[in-house]
């Protein structure tokens, strides 16, 4: 039995983000993106954030900071970073 696909939900902070990115970065974070929601399986390039609900997904020098909601099987991301800046608060 395949696992189940979880519901990606993009804030308006993040879909700011990646409209920012040029055409080759975005789509490989998309794919990244994607790939997260087929399982959620929070292995790889994923860690949570200490002090935080978030975790974040490294995608070659971006970062996506996302929450993740185990009942709903929802993905909510909230900002998509350069390395930099990924961690200001």
């Amino acid at each position: 039995m395949s696992e189940p696909h979880w519901r990606v939900v993009v804030e308006d902070r993040a879909r700011k983000d990646l409209r920012r990115i040029d055409p080759p970065g975005r789509r490989r974070i998309l794919i990244a993106i994607e790939r997260l929601a087929q399982g959620a399986e929070l292995t790889g390039d994923v860690k949570r954030l200490r002090g935080s609900n978030e975790y974040r997904l490294r995608v070659g020098d971006w970062r996506v900071r996302f929450e993740r909601e185990d009942r709903q099987l929802v993905i909510t991301v909230v900002r998509i970073l350069p390395r930099g800046r990924a961690y200001d608060r």
